[in-house]
Order: C-alpha cells, then sequence, then structure tokens
C-alpha cells in the first residue's frame, strides 16, 4: 500500500507554496489510495484519472507563475468528495437509486464555488438512499464501514463522504445534513461535521430530501478545515428560495486562547462560555458505557478549559426531533421522491420505500397542526439561549453493527438521531467534533446553537478538539489547526 499522505489544507498549502509538492503528486497518491482500498463501497463515481491530471496540471501551472508575495486560491490543490445527491458538472447524479440517475450538466452552486477556489473534485461518494437514513447502510452501491473495524457501521446518510475523509482520501468532503446525515458519520468516522445554519450554503443542485429543511453539511478533518470550506460555499442565493441573508461576522465574546495559547473558554477576566448540557441521568439512559465515558471526557475538557456548564430540559427539543418522521414532515420527503416511488417501486431500497410510504397519507390537517406544534416547541426552547450561549450533547447515544442495522433497520436508525433529528426543525445550527475513542471507536460531541451562530459554535468545537488532543481520522497525522483560525473564517 502507498504511504500515506497527511491531506490537512495547512499541511498541503505549505507543501505547495515550498514547491515540495504539485498538484499532480496528490492526485496521483489519492488515486492510488483509492485504489489499494478497492471495493469499501466509499464511491460511487471517480473521476477518470486523465480528467483529474489535465486539472492538477492547470493548477500546477499557476502554482509555478505565483511572483512572489502573492498567494493561491484558498483551496488550491485540496482533493475532496461530493455526497452524490449533490450535482457535480459532467458527472452522474444518482442518490444511490441506478435508476434515478442522471447525468449533471450543471453544477450545484458550491460546487462551482469549491472548484473556482482551487479545489479538486475526486468524485461522488456514497450515500443512504435519497439521503433517507443515518445509518450508512441503505445504498445498492456497498455499505462504508467504520475506518477502526469493519464490522461497524460509519453512519450516515453522508457515510462515503466522512469514511473519504476518515481514510485519508481527501481532504473534505461534501454531504448533507437534514436530521444529522453529517454529524453521526462524523461521530463514527473520528472526522469534523458542520452543519451550517439552514440556508447559508445554497442548496440549487442538490436532490432534495425534505426541502424545507436541507443543509448542505461538510466533513473534514479539523474545524479549521471546515471553516475554510464553508467560507468559499457560504453566501446569500437569490435563485434558491430557500437561501437566506446572514450578517456578517461579528468577534464573539468567546476568546479563542488563553495563556500559553492553550484552548480557553472563559477565565482570565472574560465571561465564561455557558454550555447547556443534559441532565445525567438521561445521558446514563440514553448512551451506552463507551458514549457516556467520552461523553464525560468531553465536559471535564470543558470544565478545564473554563466553560460554565449548566443543565438543560431538552423534552422540547426532543419532542420537536420525532416530528421528522412521525408528523407532517414526512408528507414533504415524500414530495421528493413520490413520484419516482410510485412509478419505479422495484428501483427503491425497501426500507426507504417503507419509511417514505406513510408521506403519501398525511392530509393538510395533519400538516398545519404539526407546524402550530412546532411553533410552539420553538417558543418553549426560546428560553434555552437565554441561559446559555450554545448546548454540548452526545451526537450518537451508541453505534452498532453492520449486522445488527441490517436486522433492525428502522428502529435502530431512530437511536442514532436522538441527539441530531431537532436541529434543522428548530433551525439551530451545529458542529460535530471527536472528543475520545471507547471499545476502539470513535465518538465525539455536537456543539448546537441559533442559527446565525455558527462562529460562535466553531470557537467552541476548535477548543474541544484541540484540547481532546486526537488525530483527525485514521488517527495518522497529528492535528494541524491553528489557534484562532476556525473562530474567525465561519460565517455567522
Amino acid at each position: 500500500m502507498p504511504a500515506p499522505l497527511d491531506l490537512q489544507a495547512a499541511v498541503l498549502r505549505a507543501a505547495y507554496l515550498s514547491g515540495r509538492l504539485r498538484v499532480a503528486d496528490v492526485v496521483d497518491a489519492v488515486l492510488a489510495a483509492i485504489a489499494a482500498r478497492g471495493d469499501d463501497g466509499v464511491w460511487i463515481h471517480v473521476a477518470d484519472r486523465t480528467d483529474l491530471l489535465v486539472r492538477a496540471a492547470e493548477l500546477d501551472a499557476r502554482a509555478a507563475a505565483v511572483a512572489p508575495g502573492d498567494d493561491l486560491p484558498p483551496l488550491f490543490g485540496l482533493p475532496f468528495g461530493v455526497k452524490d445527491n449533490i450535482d457535480v458538472a459532467g458527472m452522474p447524479t444518482t442518490a444511490a437509486c441506478p435508476g434515478f440517475g442522471y447525468q449533471a450538466t450543471v453544477g450545484a452552486p458550491l460546487v462551482d464555488a469549491l472548484l473556482a477556489a482551487g479545489a479538486v473534485c475526486v468524485g461522488k461518494t456514497n450515500l443512504d438512499q435519497f439521503a433517507t437514513g443515518l445509518s450508512g447502510v441503505r445504498s445498492p452501491y456497498g455499505i462504508p464501514t467504520s475506518p477502526f473495524d469493519p464490522a461497524m457501521i460509519a453512519g450516515g446518510s453522508s457515510s462515503g463522504s466522512a469514511v473519504a475523509v476518515a481514510a485519508g482520501l481527501v481532504t473534505f468532503a461534501i454531504g448533507t445534513d437534514t436530521a444529522g446525515s453529517g454529524r453521526v458519520p462524523a461521530a463514527l468516522t473520528n472526522t469534523v461535521g458542520i452543519k451550517p445554519s439552514r440556508g447559508l450554503v445554497s442548496s440549487r443542485g442538490v436532490v432534495p430530501a425534505c426541502r424545507s429543511l436541507d443543509c448542505p453539511s461538510v466533513a473534514a478533518l479539523s474545524i479549521a478545515d471546515g471553516a475554510l470550506v464553508l467560507d468559499v460555499i457560504s453566501g446569500f442565493d437569490e435563485h434558491d428560495p430557500w437561501s437566506r441573508q446572514f450578517p456578517s461576522p461579528t468577534p464573539g465574546r468567546v476568546p479563542w486562547t488563553g495563556e500559553g495559547g492553550a484552548p480557553s473558554l472563559g477565565g482570565l477576566g472574560a465571561p465564561s462560555v455557558r454550555l447547556g448540557i443534559p441532565a445525567a441521568a438521561m445521558v446514563a439512559a440514553d448512551c451506552d458505557d463507551a458514549v457516556q465515558a467520552v461523553f464525560g471526557r468531553a465536559l471535564d475538557l470543558l470544565t478545564a478549559m473554563g466553560a460554565e456548564l449548566v443543565e438543560i430540559d431538552l423534552a422540547p427539543f426532543f419532542e420537536a426531533g420525532t416530528m421528522l418522521y412521525g408528523g407532517p414532515w414526512l408528507a414533504e420527503r415524500y414530495a421528493a421522491v413520490g413520484d419516482f416511488l410510485e412509478e419505479h417501486p422495484d428501483a427503491v431500497h425497501p426500507v426507504v420505500a417503507e419509511l417514505l410510504a406513510p408521506g403519501a397519507r398525511i392530509s393538510g390537517v395533519d400538516v398545519f397542526t404539526g407546524v402550530d406544534r412546532l411553533r410552539t416547541l420553538r417558543r418553549q426552547t426560546e428560553a434555552t439561549w437565554r441561559a446559555v450561549d450554545a448546548l454540548v450533547l452526545p451526537t450518537v447515544p451508541r453505534t452498532f453493527s453492520v449486522a445488527d442495522m441490517l436486522a433492525d433497520p428502522i428502529r435502530r436508525n431512530a437511536r442514532l438521531g436522538r441527539y441530531t433529528t431537532f436541529a434543522n426543525l428548530l433551525d439551530l445550527a451545529a458542529v460535530a467534533v471527536p472528543v475520545g475513542f471507547g471499545g476502539g471507536l470513535p465518538y465525539g460531541v455536537s456543539v448546537i446553537g441559533p442559527a446565525g451562530s455558527d462562529a460562535q459554535l466553531a470557537a467552541v468545537g476548535a477548543a474541544l478538539h484541540t484540547s481532546s488532543g486526537l488525530a483527525p481520522g485514521r488517527g495518522t497525522f497529528p492535528l494541524a489547526a491553528a489557534p484562532g483560525t476556525a473562530a474567525t473564517s465561519l460565517p455567522a
């Protein structure tokens, strides 16, 4: 197997600027690493080698022409993958359903922005079909599994994107996160998952799952890398009816570093960050021993950095989360692919078909009743944001083997989403960061806050990730994120 390259953004940029690496070298290394893994279920489509080398040659020529004092584009030479429910011009889009597939002639705006910033699209990554599921096992293109134990799930629906990052095949990957699809696989692959505020990133060119809630996401090795990507792809899109305008980033009241550059979340005369946490009894009831231990470690690290921990009643959050698959938003999921399901029932994964079918029976009365109840729950959660700056929750309560997930796909999938499904319904942003390992498998926490708080969430998440001491992904290389980067890179 070829020697792996450290694909973290800062490392590659330094190598390009010094002339130690060419983009062509990175392309060769990435393709060799993909070939060495064989049929791992990560990719639905890999770009043609010739096309990738043409792109690399263009970028290398640009680097050679850089004058002293000039700089390279922000994502110069960074290899990336795209979840295969997002259009890349010239590549097929399947949403993990071959019968649904089509050749994209126009790229999603977010993909075009990445290419304009100098990134190199390696291909399209696997997913739970139509982005319906959190398990990563609902695809006819294979099952991407945990990079740490092939018997265990990698989580979904952005399973291929997370594994591609964790396995050192790309610097970052684009996913989507409607119910936790970018955060759950981050937790189970020792990667970072950034779920921006809804509407911060255009969803044009994305096959809808639940259109009013859909949110492109970023899988990365660090908050700094994810912030770099999000800074490129965010922005108002007047052609996307779900796009929203957010204020320009403003410095948060969260200090980034303490004495000696150590991560700090309070003290030294600055107010402590107030972080809402669930009751210990709830975590004990929800989570297995490994997750409880990692979550306890996260709380210890946050306390050591000066954060103030405040116990919060999560009942309205959890009730909102049940409405995604148990309420009228299931009709919106059905609206996205219902016609295809009715015309091609045999083309749809049986578990996906079973989940979507009830959406056709939801009435207008059900919809307005659900909307009213959700507004009530949102109002109840507003008190939380007066008491704390953000929530810190386990990202997943446990994990499952592939065999166990296949044996009970719906109930176990729902359990994975316990702490994630409410976020978009309640108009929240989130970042998922690794914290530790239990039983040889990675787990982490999600830092969650109101829409528009992306920069503040990133600051907390990056401080926690740095303090954890974890090497990202498979752990081949140490974390290269520089203190201060994430706090100012993410738009708020």
